[in-house]
């Protein structure tokens, strides 16, 4: 496969490209880099670049020294699958990663096009690139380390390259979970010990150890990546087992109530329950509960909850009474809080929902389950009726998140779809590429 460099420095890659594996795979000729220096296709004492049309700062590399490059690389090697790094193309993963070692050994001609000081004349993407890719959403002062990373990344998955195609296959990013903890000697080292298992020779136990392992951290740490990938059934069962144990509390007291936002108490309705029932046992959340103090209140939810966990509900409506069976009703949040205490052995995280940006500095957002899982403790999702929690309730809590939007000014959303659009965010599966 021929590999072909446009850049502005080709010295950059000199050490690079003699190092380690892609040295190796060059020399075994299992590829060929071709360095082209933008420099060297101008004419006599021309500019490779000038300044951009309109007012502001910044010189772009003129279309046509690309294209003198494209057009003489490709009359020699073939049509190339071209690529521009760009910080405004789309994301370099694992799944790209692949989907370029593909395209790559199609075309047996790869080629990159890099860029420095404000960038490429826009036409140069739009008549030759195939593919635009970032490393990252951040700025560089060019293209080349980008470059460098992809052909790291996309060369290791080549044929004969890596020298053990397990290697390849049992790595981070190539599947729902990411890599599972390594050890080597000594057994011990300052005063942490290789676990027994690793050590035992049990290959089978070593492996369900080491996927297990996989499984906690990646959802600990990174659930965006575990949600982000198709699964098996098999690795979705063992992923979600790590997720902490989730409840929710709609709070029909500590709420603002009027269009002078009072503290008050709201009214339960009956279209809440099924729906946020039904929400929080798509999203397995252990436990929901309606929180009113009002003994009158208590009494109608309590009806309520009889016919579907003892009366005729389960007959009636199966799904329903699944998803009612792990409702109840508490006249305070602390009687959540005891409750979910008892159950779990340790107090919840308890994390407030707003409608409003509330510019707290206990607010996370979706991407940040990280921040509360690995608290290890359950997690006590709390939503307001009525105008919203009241800032005292607020106080009391560990995190707040932020408010679900759109893109109109119009934000008023009844509880029961906000909360089905907040479980989703936190816990939902939302993979980016199909099976």
């Amino acid at each position: 496969m021929n590999v072909s460099i446009l850049t502005v420095f080709p010295e950059l890659y000199e050490p690079f490209l003699r190092t380690s594996l892609i040295g190796r795979a060059q020399q075994n000729g299992l590829v060929s880099f071709h360095i082209q220096r933008f420099a060297d296709w101008a004419e006599p004492k021309k500019r490779i670049d000038a300044p951009a049309f309109g007012h502001g700062a910044g010189m772009l590399i003129k279309p046509d020294i690309v294209q003198k490059i494209v057009e003489a690389s490709e009359q020699n090697f073939g049509r190339a699958f071209r690529i521009v790094l760009s910080p405004q193309g789309e994301r370099l993963d694992q799944q790209l990663l692949a989907t370029i070692a593909h395209k790559a050994q199609e075309h047996s001609h790869l080629m990159l096009i890099t860029a420095r000081y404000e960038g490429l004349d826009t036409r140069v993407e739009q008549e030759y690139a195939d593919l635009v890719v970032s490393i990252g959403d951040f700025v560089l002062m060019g293209g080349d380390l980008p470059a460098m990373v992809l052909l790291e990344g996309m060369l290791r998955l080549m044929p004969d390259v890596v020298g053990k195609k397990e290697s390849v296959e049992h790595e981070s990013f190539s599947g729902a979970f990411l890599d599972f903890p390594a050890y080597t000697e000594p057994v011990e080292w300052k005063g942490r010990v290789v676990p027994e298992i690793v050590r035992s020779g049990n290959h089978g136990a070593v492996d369900t150890w080491r996927k297990q392992e996989a499984a906690q951290k990646t959802i600990r740490q990174r659930f965006d990546w575990f949600r982000s990938q198709p699964v098996s059934e098999a690795d979705k069962k063992l992923g979600c087992s790590y997720i902490p144990p989730h409840y929710v509390a709609l709070m029909h007291a500590d709420v603002l109530v009027g269009s002078e936002r009072e503290l008050g108490v709201t009214s339960v309705t009956s279209v809440d329950i099924h729906d946020i029932a039904r929400s929080s046992a798509t999203y397995g959340i252990r436990g929901f509960s309606i929180v009113t103090p009002l003994y009158d209140q208590q009494k109608i939810v309590e009806r309520f909850l009889h016919f579907w966990h003892e009366g005729f509900g389960k007959e009636y409506n199966e799904s329903r009474y699944q998803a009612m069976k792990h409702t109840d009703v508490q006249p305070g949040i602390q009687d959540v809080i005891a409750r979910i205490e008892k159950a779990e052995g340790k107090k919840p995280i308890l994390i407030a929902t707003s409608a409003r940006p509330t510019g707290h500095e206990k607010e996370i957002t979706y991407h940040d389950q990280h921040r509360a899982w690995q608290l290890d403790r359950p997690v006590l999702l709390i939503f307001g009726t009525g105008q919203g929690l009241s800032p005292e309730l607020v106080e009391q809590c560990d995190f707040v998140l932020v408010p679900v939007e759109g893109c109109t000014d119009y934000n008023h959303l009844s509880v029961r779809s906000a909360a089905a659009i907040v479980l989703d965010r936190w816990l939902g599966l939302n993979p980016r590429h199909t099976a």
